[in-house]
């Protein structure tokens, strides 16, 4: 492969090499070219949204590796999810080519694991440990809480596990949580962590928060350990620091280093991406005073701001500045381009949440007849995940293909999670959460008494679960029947008999085969009538899939060139999984993000993605960016939040919730809000959006505004608009509507006369989606008025009969 640096970089005066430099840089902006070629002090590069920031981080790397010759295993660039990576990775590949590949271009997690089975030797673990996702760990504190007679509902397991994380977050051990611990919840959320923390040691496992905080503590306890990560990584980068929490915080200081150490070692030159107008991560830890203060922090800092965006029309962009200029005690910044103006905002009010959502259904269908859009160039955003119904209904009515990002995802289902749980016992014999899980499933005759009696004998002996297991065939398990013992002796020799499999070195996939087959799983599921147990083979038949595609993947990877490679990481490999074994697979399988689940706007995930419109949070949005961005539920009380309208704080993280959501719009964007939205079964009138007030008046063209009449007057008194470009109240715009923006692939004839239902009890009516029915009571006026209607087969519904109910009276 051919790239900027085939000749030697340590001939700077090849002419071919400088133009390929000059190339490098000839096609940033001065700013960017700034960023690039900084070189000693501490450096901010404060990025705003699409102005080209992973562009200046793989420049910056090949620029590290051409122009001032540092060595590839030198850089150590960090990301928040393995998609970035992997973009970040090719990048730089595409630039340098094979060299890249002895550089660390990961996660944090994955990072800290690589750290971790290096150095497990020196924090006394086996470098085999198993990884809780938080699924895992939520089983863990379950069975402690109820081991220490905690009442469940009093102490949820949710609960616990969120306290455990928070102080986990804040390098916090059981002892310091005990120490602070100021009331009931505090104690017993200390109580439990200590428990926890035992038994993930007795498991040989750690959580998501231990990488972190244990790596932290491997930095600061072992100084010779600290000193050579700082010797080996003289390059530290890190991307979206804004999304750094603590803990992540304190562990780049400990890599980097922030004074000369006694043998003479400087501080790593550090660069660090972000952009604190785009924080929005505060509920899982996220601080933003890590970036705010970053010049602080270091004292010699530089600070370089990137404003010209290359995503965005200025249309667009002016109306992100205008809402996040609001925030208080922020850096100023401009975002604008030299791409032009381009559309207006639209903007729509509807009469109700199915309103608003037909209005969204309608445009797309639009767009697409039209050929201005493909429905993989659409996103629709929401502030919650429950919002997603109310489209999805009218999405699967209208036959328009779409994808919900934030569902349960793959590696969630239930019968992945059994098989994975399978391949981590037979990677880690000591897991105990992955072992209970599977000790009968599918049912072998090993009930809940005899797991209880199992579990009893093992705390009482202090061993592990599974070496009480073991003693089962023995006879050594007090209380234990003939029968159970039986059948925990035949699973003990299936895992024997897969374990020896994993030994002599089976792929991944063959070992997942012969778990399906001999554990009778796959059997089970395919003798039953369940039309789901259909589906859960093919996730099974998938999950194979994937693990045949890592060994190819692995097997595809070229090593780096010899004189790319480390000093001393032969010697430090020793804990590393082995490219394309079991425990390497679970590893990536463990540290898979949730925002690596999203389709790529273009499709690029695979054909299957290619024509779909994506629905997802505003959260889930981050980093991405689509041709046409709607944004829905615009309404105080909805967005921003209810919660954060009596808290400053919490206002301004919402108020940069929604530069992001704007800011993923590149042509087209859509604002819209409803006049009445259901909640908890009530129709409530929440008032539009303090968001749009901030948005200049002249940005938006308002396809429909909100009626000047009060609340109290009856929705029958007027008729609604269309979906055209300027229809007015009761005017002759159906048609044009319907040309324009209409929904043309439903019987469906635009606004114009249609009222609101007046129905009484007894009245007969017909739905598009629940059929027949038969109206048991009436409630309310105006906009108001719901109707509980029979469906018979399809339940009783309670319906708002304002504006574009899919119903008619019969």
């Amino acid at each position: 492969m051919s790239t900027l640096f085939d000749l030697h970089p340590d001939n700077p005066f090849d002419s071919a090499a400088s133009r390929r430099r000059s190339e490098l840089l000839d096609d940033l902006n001065p700013a960017q070219r700034e960023a690039v070629t900084h070189v000693g002090a501490p450096l901010l590069v404060v990025a705003g949204a699409g102005s080209g920031k992973t562009r200046v981080l793989t420049r910056r790397i090949a620029y590290l590796l051409g122009e001032r010759a540092v060595h590839p295993g030198q850089v150590l660039a960090i990301t928040f999810t393995n998609k970035a990576a992997a973009e970040m990775r090719d990048r730089v590949s595409e630039l340098v080519g094979r060299r890249s590949n002895a550089m660390w271009v990961m996660t944090f997690h994955s990072m800290c694991v690589r750290i971790l089975r290096r150095e497990a030797k020196t924090l006394g673990l086996s470098s085999s440990f198993s990884i809780y996702d938080s699924d895992d760990s939520k089983r863990l504190i379950t069975l402690v809480a109820r081991d220490l007679d905690l009442d469940a509902k009093r102490y949820p397991a949710r609960t616990l596990a969120i306290h455990i994380s928070n102080l986990k977050n804040e390098l916090l051990d059981p002892d310091a949580a005990a120490a602070q611990a100021g009331d009931d919840l505090g104690r017993k959320v200390a109580e439990v962590y200590a428990e926890y923390q035992r038994r993930l040691k007795q498991a040989n496992a750690m959580d998501f928060d231990d990488l972190i905080m244990r790596t932290v503590e491997l930095l600061q306890v072992f100084p010779d350990v600290a000193e050579y990560y700082r010797r080996r990584f003289r390059h530290v980068m890190v991307d979206e620091y804004q999304d750094t929490n603590h803990a992540q915080y304190t562990l780049v200081r400990e890599l980097v280093g922030t004074d000369v150490s006694e043998s003479g070692v400087e501080p790593a030159e550090l660069c660090v991406v972000g952009d604190a107008d785009q924080s929005i991560y505060a509920f899982r830890g996220a601080t933003i005073r890590n970036i705010e203060d970053f010049e602080h922090d270091f004292s010699n800092a530089r600070t370089i701001l990137l404003e010209q965006n290359y995503r965005s029309t200025q249309t667009i962009l002016s109306a992100a500045n205008a809402v996040i200029a609001r925030n208080p005690n922020r850096r100023p910044k401009r975002l604008w381009t030299d791409s032009g103006d381009g559309e207006k905002i639209v903007g729509y009010v509807g009469d109700n949440e199915h309103d608003e959502a037909a209005f969204v259904a309608g445009e797309i269908d639009s767009l697409a007849d039209q050929g201005a859009a493909n429905y993989s160039d659409v996103a629709v955003f929401y502030r919650t995940n429950n919002q997603s119904r109310v489209f999805e209904e009218i999405f699967i009515r209208l036959g328009l293909p779409y994808k919900v990002v934030g569902g349960v995802r793959f590696y969630e289902r239930r019968e992945v999670r059994d098989m994975l749980a399978y391949l981590r016992v037979l990677a880690n014999p000591e897991d105990t959460v992955s072992l209970r899980r599977i000790l009968n499933v599918p049912k072998r005759g090993i009930g809940d008494r005899a797991e209880a009696v199992v579990a009893a004998h093992a705390e009482r002996q202090r061993i592990s679960f599974a070496s009480a297991l073991r003693e089962t065939i023995d006879g050594t398990v007090p209380l234990m029947n003939p029968r159970s013992a039986k059948a925990i002796t035949g699973f003990i020799e299936l895992l024997d008999g897969l374990r020896e499999l994993v030994d002599a070195g089976g792929e991944v996939a063959d070992v997942l085969e012969a778990v399906l087959e001999r554990s009778g799983y796959r059997a089970e599921l395919e003798e039953s009538d369940d039309p789901q147990d259909a589906s859960r083979v093919e996730n099974l038949t998938e999950l194979v899939t994937v693990a045949r595609e890592f060994a190819e993947l692995n097997a595809e990877i070229a090593p780096p060139d010899a004189a790319d490679v480390v000093v001393g990481d032969a010697e430090a490999e020793a804990g590393v999984p082995a490219p394309g074994s079991l425990p390497a697979f679970l590893e990536r399988v463990s540290l898979v993000a949730d925002a690596d689940s999203i389709p790529a706007a273009d499709g690029g995930d695979g054909e299957a993605d290619s024509g779909v419109v994506t629905l997802m949070t505003v959260h889930t949005a981050k980093g991405l960016e689509y041709p046409v961005v709607f944004c829905t539920g615009w309404e105080d009380g909805i967005f921003p939040h209810m919660r954060a309208l009596g808290d400053p704080a919490e206002l301004a993280e919402e108020r940069r919730l929604a530069y992001v959501a704007i800011t993923r719009a590149r042509q087209r964007l859509y604002l819209s809000r409803a006049i009445v939205r259901s909640a908890w079964g009530q129709p409530m009138a929440n008032p539009a959006s303090r968001f749009f007030d901030e948005i200049p008046a002249e940005l938006i063209d308002w396809r429909r505004e909100a009626p000047s009449r009060g609340f109290g007057e009856s929705s029958s008194q007027r008729t609604a608009t269309t979906w055209g470009r300027k229809s007015s109240f009761g005017g002759d715009s159906a048609q044009a509507g319907i040309a324009a923006g209409g929904m043309r692939t439903t019987s469906f004839k635009g606004w114009k006369d249609t009222v609101a239902l007046k129905l009484d009890v007894g009245d007969r009516v017909s739905h598009d989606k629940y059929g027949l029915g038969t109206v048991l009571q009436t409630d309310g006026e105006g906009p108001r008025a719901t109707a509980t209607i029979d469906f018979g087969a399809s339940g009783k519904v309670r319906l708002m009969l304002i504006g574009s109910v899919p119903m008619v009276k019969l």
